[in-house]
């Protein structure tokens, strides 16, 4: 092996790590403008409500039809042992713990994420970051933390948007299509659920927004490399933060749920 080769290993070794502790130095910075003034509500706000509308329409548009499968191939199941009546329970459970929060969260990272990223690299391109920085305003506490803030709180808001139509769409099936009794699809929703279930599902949701707004906002500010350098920036943001909070969707289920018996 040559004396060049062992050191291109070692950084190659090396190098998630450091990308590791680049981001966290970067979260680090994040926290800190977080908590100190000067607060830019308006601008945390304007993006909130961007990255919603932007996104609350895909977001029942996947997770209805997704409660009308859920709906539609368990009753074929719960009908072999005569237990019809634990359907709504069985959508319930499966769209509040874990369908809901994680199709949201995907989306908010397909749609938010990755305008966020594209806006912030195309200032980074066009040294627009760098003037700011210039005029002595804080680039961080600018542009980044009302991002940051808003893709955090954006995905527990889809999330209840997500469930509800979830829910919905499972009924519509269940109660429209394969005739069943609403009486006793709405009865036995709450039977194996409760309002753990649900603040855990918006608990979940916070971290992946997090999680969605801390990768997006680090691409997008350490973009390089031209529109070609936008383009890869928007893409490594969707995969990584849909990996990582998938990632994490394991221990915070283990978490909050992991305990509980059905």
């Amino acid at each position: 092996m040559s004396h060049q080769a062992a050191p291109d290993l070692w950084v190659d070794a090396t190098s998630p790590l450091r990308a590791l502790g680049r981001i966290s130095t970067f979260a680090g910075r994040i926290a800190i403008r977080t908590v100190r003034p000067p607060w830019h509500g308006h601008l945390v706000l304007e993006s909130l409500w961007t990255t919603t509308i932007r996104c609350v329409v895909p977001v029942i548009a996947v997770c209805a039809p997704f409660g009308m499968v859920m709906s539609l191939q368990g009753l074929e199941i719960f009908r072999i042992f005569g237990a019809q009546r634990l359907l709504s329970s069985l959508v319930s459970v499966a769209i509040l713990r874990e369908l809901a929060p994680v199709m949201a969260s995907v989306l908010v990272a397909a749609q938010g994420g990755s305008s966020c990223t594209a806006e912030l690299a195309t200032m980074r391109i066009k040294e627009e970051l760098d003037a700011t920085e210039v005029m002595a305003v804080d680039s961080i506490q600018y542009h980044v933390v009302p991002r940051f803030l808003a893709l955090t709180l954006a995905c527990p808001l889809l999330y209840v948007a997500g469930a509800a139509a979830g829910i919905a769409g499972g009924f519509a099936t269940a109660v429209w299509v394969k005739g069943e009794t609403a009486g006793v699809y709405l009865s036995e929703l709450w039977t194996l659920t409760g309002p753990a279930d649900v603040w855990g599902g918006v608990a979940k949701t916070l971290i992946f927004g997090a999680i969605i707004g801390l990768v997006a906002c680090y691409h997008g500010f350490h973009a390089r490399g031209g529109a070609a350098g936008v383009g890869r920036a928007v893409n490594d943001t969707v995969v990584h933060s849909v990996v990582a909070f998938i990632i994490a969707n394991y221990f915070l289920t283990s978490a909050f749920f992991g305990g509980q018996t059905l």
